[in-house]
């Protein structure tokens, strides 16, 4: 398999890419050789493949869409900030690209998607990757997964109109909770680390999501 492409999908592009994330302050090298190394154009329909390495979110299948690169590094740094973490939940697999850069830095992801056709694609793709320490599933993501739990690190790559509290219940003391929280017009990122009583908020920057729904789709 070459996932290295050619024109506009190629090396150099990608390298132009990584140059304007560091424009833009992500300044953590394990992150940005994360994202190098990845072929985004993978994660997209071929049609769009041009624009894989734009500063873009991009539309994919079923209404969803695959997160800005800029993003996408800016979740990614938060979640290694403080150590490589051993266990990850992503909520939200979409087009898969978000758990593959947490799968080149953290020991195990486990992602949670509610299409299934999405996380059967995600699942191929990371299968020809090469990826070992990726599991996916088709399930409502405001159930976490709690077989797994618990997890140092919980990221949200869908919008809840409000923090899904419950959730902190997977997460081990001093673990990470990085969610995009709001409507549809407007949605603050944020970290919350759990304590042992209560949790600490820190506001990460504006963004924008799809909106994470309940239920499944078959």
């Amino acid at each position: 398999m070459n996932s290295a492409g050619i024109g506009m999908t190629s090396n150099r592009t990608r390298q132009r890419m990584i140059d304007r994330l560091r424009q833009r302050g992500i300044a953590d090298e394990r992150v940005l050789q994360a994202m190098a190394e990845i072929p985004r154009h993978l994660f997209i329909d071929e049609a769009l493949a041009h624009r894989a390495y734009e500063d873009d979110a991009l539309p994919i299948k079923y209404g969803q869409t695959i997160s800005q690169p800029y993003v996408v590094a800016r979740m990614t740094e938060e979640v290694i900030r403080d150590s490589l973490p051993g266990k990850v939940l992503e909520l939200g697999t979409g087009s898969g690209y978000q758990a593959a850069v947490l799968g080149q830095l953290a020991g195990q992801v486990f992602s949670v998607e509610r299409i299934d056709k999405l996380t059967r694609s995600a699942r191929r793709l990371f299968i020809r990757l090469g990826y070992q320490n990726i599991r996916c599933k088709t399930a409502d993501g405001h159930d976490g997964w709690p077989s797994e739990a618990p997890f140092d690190t919980i990221i949200i790559t869908a919008a809840p109109e409000t923090v899904p509290f419950d959730l902190l219940d997977q997460l081990v003391i001093g673990g990470k909770m990085i969610l995009p929280v709001g409507d549809g017009r407007k949605q603050k990122l944020l970290a919350l680390v759990k304590q042992e009583h209560g949790y600490q908020e820190t506001f990460l920057g504006d963004v924008i999501f799809v909106p994470l729904l309940e239920g499944v789709v078959r």
